[in-house]
């Protein structure tokens, strides 16, 4: 058989091969036009891959199809480059072919892993061949020339963006300047040699006078991007200018006067500038999404409700994540968002303000949510992050491990993931001492979050580091998540039982918004107990809605009957939840009990 038939039977079985992988199966415009492509390469017919030929032949656009009106080929052309690379970085990291398609065409280049020789590379000609290696060694020679100028690599700078200023007369236009404060965060945080604090740390700065040289003492920041938007109708101005905090020197700035619809476009500009600026490259991996003024409009509430106002926030996004995906079921940060608010709300028993909803059904449409952003951008770290979150609610720990660390890999600044993955899998599995360590780097890219601080005071307080965590409760806002149910928990582990009743009596007889009453309401129980109080202690273990914290009170009675049956009751919140309450220093006395590990079995934790 000749030599070339040969060769192309062997692409053909390697297309077959990767077609068949979850991410190219499951997509049906990626698998039609990996194929086509390959195809007409394979049959000579590369001169007539362009974008309008593929549009009819691929995607069944009209045969006077008009690239320039509708962009459907070069939106998957971007598509299928980015799930090459994960299928090649992942499971076919051992494949002997590599098929990549170069940026700015359709013909793809099929070559053999590894230096290819004037032999080794039957399916692209020698002087294809040449041409790549000269190039290479300019590259090589670029980065020497780089290295000579500028130094050895140096740790990444860590960078800031204060919230952007509405500067338009109608102050409910606060949550654009809000969500795309956030935007910018993100993009910013693939950017190679950046480390970016988080929007919860950023947005503390909200509202406060500008005063670059503390906010980047207090951010651990050296750079800040800083700017107003102003819209009017469908036009935006947005100035940006990214300053150094030790003396407030602008290094570079920007103005935008676009239509809403560019603002995708501006978020590009507003990277590449401080890029420039501060001598660093691109990264890769987060797509450069399009999708409607009004849909992204109702993406950017969603987010700016996140930002503002915490959990109240993440159920109340529930709403206009649904209504972005209603209008652009293609937008995949919707569909990731949404499910970890579904995540979110799960975690917490139910819906935060208003009667419980069907857990079951939240579960369902989370992982509905999480499985279409996945299919529609392989390569979203925020995804991951929820697939992560997901799978630990199904407990499938493996999985949820792998997702976690996963989306860590393709944005290692996000704070969120890693407090999402300490919290939701680390903690659960008593892995505590790996949980400290996540929520350690969580806490040194948001220093200022609430949030992440408050869950690393609880980490310690498992671990038995009482001292470090009163000291970091001590930090916590006033009203911070859990600040005063963690600090009596740290007080009680120290024996200082009467100063914790002493915290928590004014607390909960004023009550606090959410759950974090009944946490308090545990402690203060436990501690009564644990004081000899016991009719005080009852009155609140009969007041509580809360199965776990009833078993924290009665935990404080030494007595293991009805501490078990309580937890018991609580088996249908799932493992995640009965995991991190298992870690309680409470509960200590329980363990090697075996209706304790019948339950553990029942939630699916490991015993």
């Amino acid at each position: 058989m000749p030599t070339a038939e040969l060769q192309a039977q062997e692409v053909r079985r390697h297309l077959e091969k990767i077609l068949q992988a979850p991410g190219f199966a499951r997509n049906e415009r990626l698998f039609r036009l990996l194929r086509f492509i390959v195809n007409w390469h394979l049959e000579g017919r590369d001169h007539q891959l362009k974008e309008s030929v593929i549009g009819a032949e691929v995607f069944g656009r009209r045969p006077d199809y008009d690239p320039k009106s509708d962009a459907i080929v070069r939106t998957e052309a971007r598509r299928l480059r980015a799930l090459l690379n994960e299928y090649y970085l992942g499971e076919g990291k051992s494949e002997e072919l590599v098929i990549e398609l170069p940026k700015g065409g359709y013909v793809p280049v099929i070559r053999r892993v590894g230096t290819p020789s004037r032999t080794d590379r039957p399916l692209s000609s020698w002087l294809r061949w040449r041409g790549t290696a000269v190039a290479g060694l300019v590259i090589v020679a670029v980065a020497a020339v780089g290295w000579t100028r500028f130094g050895p690599p140096t740790a990444p700078i860590p960078i800031a963006v204060l919230p952007l200023i509405n500067v338009s007369q109608d102050a409910a236009e606060d949550y654009f300047a809000d969500g795309l404060t956030g935007e910018l965060i993100s993009n910013l945080s693939i950017i190679e040699g950046l480390t970016v604090r988080s929007q919860t740390s950023s947005f503390v700065f909200k509202g406060k006078p500008r005063n670059v040289r503390d906010a980047g003492e207090q951010l651990h920041a050296d750079y800040f991007l800083e700017g107003s938007v102003l819209r009017r109708g469908t036009h935006l101005r947005i100035l940006t200018q990214l300053v150094r905090a030790k003396d407030d020197y602008p290094l570079w700035s920007g103005r935008f006067e676009r239509d809403e619809a560019d603002v995708f476009a501006i978020q590009d500009e507003i990277s590449r500038g401080i890029v420039n600026s501060l001598r660093l490259k691109l990264g890769h991996g987060r797509r450069r999404y399009e999708t409607s003024a009004e849909a992204y409009d109702l993406y950017l509430r969603a987010r700016a409700l996140e930002i503002e106002q915490g959990l109240h926030g993440v159920d109340q996004s529930v709403d206009p994540f649904e209504q972005v995906i209603a209008k652009d079921p293609s937008f995949a940060p919707a569909f990731a968002g949404l499910a970890a608010a579904y995540a979110t709300r799960t975690r917490q028993g139910g819906q935060i303000l208003g009667p419980p909803l069907d857990r079951a059904g939240e579960l369902s449409k989370m992982r509905t949510a999480v499985a279409r952003a996945l299919e529609l951008d392989p390569l979203l770290a925020e995804a991951h992050d929820a697939l992560g979150m997901v799978q630990a609610r199904d407990a499938q720990w493996e999985p949820a491990e792998k997702s976690f660390r996963r989306a860590l890999e393709m944005d290692s600044n996000n704070s969120r993931a890693r407090k999402h993955f300490a919290s939701d899998l680390l903690i659960p599995l008593g892995r505590v001492a790996e949980a400290i360590e996540q929520l350690r780097l969580a806490a040194k890219a948001d220093p200022l979050a609430a949030d992440v601080q408050s869950e690393f005071a609880f980490a310690l307080i498992a671990a038995g580091r009482f001292e470090e965590a009163a000291a970091l409760c001590e930090k916590l806002p006033p009203n911070g998540p859990r600040k005063h149910a963690w600090l009596a928990m740290a007080m009680i582990g120290r024996g200082r039982i009467d100063a914790s009743i002493q915290l928590l009596e004014p607390i909960f007889a004023a009550g606090l918004p959410y759950s974090a009453s009944d946490a308090n309401a545990g402690q203060l129980g436990y501690a009564y107990a644990l004081s000899g109080r016991r009719e005080e202690a009852e009155k609140v273990a009969a007041g509580l809605s809360s199965p776990p914290q009833q078993a924290v009170v009665f935990a404080g009675f030494g007595g293991r009957d009805r501490t078990l049956e309580a937890l018991e009751r609580s088996a249908p919140l799932g493992g995640v939840q009965i995991g991190r309450f298992l870690v309680f220093p409470e509960f200590a006395f329980l363990r090697g009990d075996p209706r304790l590990n019948a339950l553990r079995k029942k939630v699916g934790l490991p015993e």
